[in-house]
């Protein structure tokens, strides 16, 4: 009679055949390439299903433009959101602030549904404007046929749906989520006067949205799925301190469930990024991001923790780089810092977010432009509620939290935070064996 034996491998030198390529993800449903050929020439490639397939090449065109008008135009509309809604101010006639109303009410409230609609509606509509004159107006500007039936073909694909998977492969940084079609491209009706119709103009209401630059910036294949995640917090102790914004249910959050670690300071922080064994799934910040003097050179992003001491790019660089890809360390980090999306230098690719991707992360989510504590927090509960249950991917959740702020509350920050690679990034979880039941082998 056969009879099954419980077996155990001690040595595995397959890894369980768990070790899967990056080939295992889809392809978007449209990528759009810039290539910074020179100075002031930019090569323009459209490809995926959401196009029209041309036979034996793609869509391409040489866009005219220098690279520091683009990125100039790009600094403008993040600086634009946070002048105009984050900093906006009600002033009565005689200029003075509005008796009974909160002196920034869109930087301290998260609803706003309350808000004036006429009031929100001029706001939301100068931000789509300049959000659309960065696309069609400095990058596929000028009167070259070609430009003009690439960006056309763009549009269409870009207005005819919603919910595509949306890869932006540049070595040139826009805020993707933030660029908007033209009034012509998603028409609102003509006596809307709520900042709502005004949305689904909104790259970043329509669709999941990358941003990638660099060839294989992995170059080990993914490693097994944890029965309990990794998960750090990595935190400045003395925001919120008077516990006004939801910071510490987010805390909590993370502590469910994982094994948790929390850092305060820089020096831990860089103490674990020294360990080649470090293997955390999902590394969360909650602190300050802000450019510091660099000497001659360009100002330098760079985080504070408690102790209020920079970690920039090359803190990451000079504590993974000799690691390569022989570590575990695949997390999928939440910067949520002000401007933590954005490059040094305006593009330059030694950026915090960038360090922390080619030394293994799967995934960098952070914003555009200067962030509420009230809205960064409500934002990362939404997000990190979604993505530690496990079943959605990153651009899934960055999209459907984008849209929850946006259609359920009228509150369009959402579309500040920008996901760099990892639209198919997911928090897998292996299923842990049952005791005695001789499963837990692997073959």
């Amino acid at each position: 009679m056969d009879k099954e034996l419980p077996v155990r491998v001690v040595q595995d030198p397959s890894r369980g055949f768990t070790d899967l390529p990056d080939q295992v993800t889809r392809e978007p449903d449209l990528t759009l390439c810039l290539d910074i050929v020179s100075e002031d020439r930019i090569r323009a490639r459209l490809f995926g299903n959401a196009v029209p397939a041309l036979h034996g090449t793609v869509h391409r065109a040489d866009l005219r433009v220098s690279v520091a008008e683009v990125r100039a135009a790009a600094a403008r509309v993040s600086r634009l959101w946070k002048e105009l809604l984050v900093d906006f101010r009600p002033l009565a006639e005689d200029g003075r602030p509005v008796p009974g109303e909160p002196e920034r009410p869109y930087a301290s409230l998260v609803d706003l549904r309350g808000r004036p609609p006429g009031e929100l509606y001029a706001i939301v509509d100068q931000l789509a404007l300049t959000g659309s004159e960065l696309l069609f107006d400095t990058l596929l500007g000028g009167t070259d046929p070609r430009v003009e039936l690439f960006g056309s073909y763009l549009a269409e694909a870009l207005a005819a749906y919603q919910g595509l998977r949306v890869r932006f492969d540049s070595e040139l940084y826009l805020p993707w989520p933030m660029v908007c079609l033209r009034p012509e491209d998603v028409p609102v009706p003509a006596d809307a006067h709520d900042a709502a119709g005004l949305f689904p103009r909104f790259l970043g209401h329509r669709h999941q949205i990358e941003q990638t630059g660099g060839a294989y910036p992995w170059m080990g294949g993914l490693r097994d799925a944890p029965v309990v995640p990794s998960v750090s917090l990595n935190h400045d102790v003395r925001v919120d301190r008077k516990g006004r914004t939801r910071a510490a249910e987010v805390a909590e959050l993370l502590a469910k469930d994982t094994h948790f670690a929390e850092r305060t300071t820089r020096a831990a922080l860089l103490d674990a990024l020294a360990r080649r064994e470090l293997c955390e799934h999902l590394m969360y910040f909650w602190c300050h991001g802000q450019f510091i003097p660099n000497g001659s050179q360009p100002a330098c992003l760079a985080v504070k923790l408690t102790d209020e001491t920079a970690i920039d790019a090359r803190a990451v660089r000079e504590r993974r780089r000799r690691f390569g890809d022989s570590s575990p360390f695949q997390p999928f980090v939440l910067l949520n810092a002000c401007h933590a999306g954005v490059p040094d230098g305006g593009g330059d690719l030694a950026y915090l977010g960038g360090e922390l991707i080619k030394a293994g992360a799967r995934g960098v989510l952070g914003p555009q432009t200067e962030i509420p504590q009230r809205f960064a927090a409500e934002y990362a509960l939404e997000f990190l509620t979604r993505y530690l249950h496990g079943e959605q991917t990153a651009g899934a959740i960055a999209h459907q939290v984008a849209r929850h702020f946006a259609d359920e509350l009228h509150n369009p920050l959402g579309f500040a935070y920008t996901l760099h690679y990892g639209m198919d990034t997911r928090l897998e979880r292996a299923v842990a064996p049952a005791a005695g039941s001789g499963q837990e082998v692997a073959i």
